[in-house]
C-alpha cells in the first residue's frame, strides 16, 4: 500500500503539474526561429464544416474576409436542413453540400483533397477571427520544415467556481502546448483555429472524435513540425461554463481513449518521436481518476500512520474544498475554484470513458456521396 500510495501520488503531480516543468526545462530559452520574410509562401484556403448554422454563417465568412488575403473561403454543409448553404453562397463562399449529415472528420476527408490551395485553415462557424489571424498561421509554412500551425482560442472569462478553475487549468494548457512547440512540436491543435500543408494531409477515419490531434500528429509523422502561435487568436462567445465545457470534455475525452486504442505505436518512440509528449501530455490525464482513487484508498489504508494520515486528510480537504466551488458556483476565490475545477475535469474523464464505450458513434454512412462545390451566389 504504501508503494501505491507513492506512486499514484508521484504519477499524480508529474501529470497535473510536474509535466510542465519537464517540457519547460527540455525547452530550456530556446526560442522559436521567427517566420521568413516571406509571409505568404502559398495561396490558403479556409474550410469551415458547418451544420444548421444559418444565423451566423454569413457573418463568419465575412469575418474570414476581412484577413485581406486572396483566399478561397469554403462551407462544407455538413446534412444543414436550413438555409446554411445558400447564406453561405450569398457571402461568396465556395460551398460543398451533403445531404446526410455524415461528421466533421468525414467532411474534411472528402473536401481538403478538393481544394487547391497549398495550405488549409481549418475553422468553426462560431468562433471570430481577428484580420491578423490567417496572416500569422500561414507566415510559417515558408519553412519548408513547418506541417502544421495551431492557433489559440480565447474564450470569455466563467461565470462560476469550477469553469474559474477550469479556465486556471486552460492557461497551464497553453503555457505546456507552446513549450511543446519551442522543444519539437505540439501534441494536437486547437480545433477553431490551425492550418495545415493540403500535400501532408491524409483522410481520417470517418468516425474520429479528435481531428485537431489526429491530422497533426500524421503530419508530425511524416518529420514536419507541428508548432503554436499565440497571436493568431480566435474568439469565442460563449463564456467558460462548465455546462458547456461538460460537453466539449467528455468529447475531447472520449477522443483521447479512441486514440489511444486506433494507433498503439504511437507509444514506441522508435515509431514516433513525439510519444514522451503524447503520453505525459494526453494520456497519463487519463488515468487520473484511477490514480486518485488509488491513494485516496492507501493512505485510508495506512491512517494509523501520521504521515498517511495526514496526507488523508489533505485529500479529503481537497475535496471538501471542491465540494463547496462546485454547490456554491459564483464563489471563485482559487481557494475553491482550482480544485474544483481540478475534480471536475477528472470527473469528466470518466464520462468521456463512458461516451466511448456507451455513447453515440459517429461515422460514415453507407452510401458515399460526392460533394458539389459551386461557387453561384442564391440570394433571396
Amino acid at each position: 500500500m504504501i508503494y501505491l500510495f507513492w506512486i499514484s501520488a508521484a504519477l499524480l503531480g508529474y501529470t497535473f503539474l510536474g509535466y510542465q516543468f519537464v517540457i519547460r526545462a527540455l525547452t530550456g530559452c530556446r526560442r522559436r526561429p521567427d517566420a521568413a520574410a516571406c509571409c505568404h509562401p502559398e495561396r490558403a484556403a479556409v474550410l469551415i464544416v458547418a451544420h444548421n448554422e444559418e444565423s451566423r454563417i454569413r457573418a463568419r465568412v465575412e469575418n474570414l474576409r476581412a484577413a485581406g488575403l486572396d483566399l478561397d473561403i469554403a462551407v462544407c454543409s455538413d446534412g444543414s436542413t436550413d438555409g446554411t448553404a445558400t447564406l453561405a453562397r450569398c457571402a461568396g463562399a465556395r460551398v460543398f453540400e451533403f445531404p446526410n449529415r455524415r461528421g466533421k472528420a468525414a467532411c474534411l476527408s472528402e473536401v481538403i483533397p478538393l481544394l487547391d490551395a497549398g495550405i488549409i485553415v481549418l475553422a468553426d462557424a462560431r468562433q471570430r477571427f481577428t484580420a491578423q489571424t490567417i496572416p500569422h498561421l500561414v507566415r510559417h509554412f515558408a519553412d519548408p520544415a513547418i506541417g502544421a500551425v495551431s492557433g489559440i482560442l480565447r474564450i470569455g472569462k466563467a461565470g462560476t467556481s469550477a469553469g474559474a478553475g477550469v479556465n486556471f487549468y486552460w492557461k497551464m494548457e497553453t503555457a505546456i502546448r507552446q513549450c511543446e512547440s519551442d522543444f519539437d512540436s505540439c501534441v494536437g491543435c486547437t480545433g477553431a483555429v490551425y492550418a495545415i500543408r493540403r500535400a501532408l494531409f491524409r483522410p481520417i477515419a470517418p468516425d474520429t472524435i479528435l481531428d485537431d490531434v489526429v491530422i497533426p500528429m500524421q503530419i508530425a509523422l511524416t518529420g514536419h513540425r507541428v508548432i503554436y502561435d499565440s497571436e493568431a487568436e480566435a474568439f469565442d462567445p460563449q463564456p467558460l461554463d462548465p455546462g458547456a465545457e461538460a460537453l466539449r470534455k467528455a468529447r475531447t475525452l472520449a477522443g483521447n481513449f479512441q486514440m489511444l486504442l486506433r494507433h498503439p505505436a504511437w507509444l514506441l518512440p522508435w515509431r514516433n518521436r513525439l510519444a514522451f509528449q503524447l503520453i505525459s501530455h494526453k494520456y497519463l490525464r487519463l488515468a487520473g481518476p484511477l490514480l486518485l482513487l488509488c491513494a485516496l484508498g492507501s493512505s485510508a489504508w495506512l491512517w494509523h500512520m501520521p504521515l498517511y494520515r495526514a496526507c488523508l486528510g489533505a485529500q479529503i480537504l481537497l475535496y471538501l474544498l471542491a465540494a463547496v466551488g462546485l454547490a456554491l458556483p459564483r464563489l471563485r476565490p482559487r481557494l475553491f475554484s482550482i480544485p474544483a475545477g481540478f475534480v471536475f475535469l477528472n470527473f469528466m474523464t470518466l464520462r468521456g470513458l463512458a461516451r466511448f464505450f456507451l455513447g453515440p458513434r459517429g461515422g460514415a454512412w453507407n452510401n458515399t456521396l460526392r460533394a458539389r462545390g459551386s461557387r453561384q451566389a442564391v440570394c433571396n
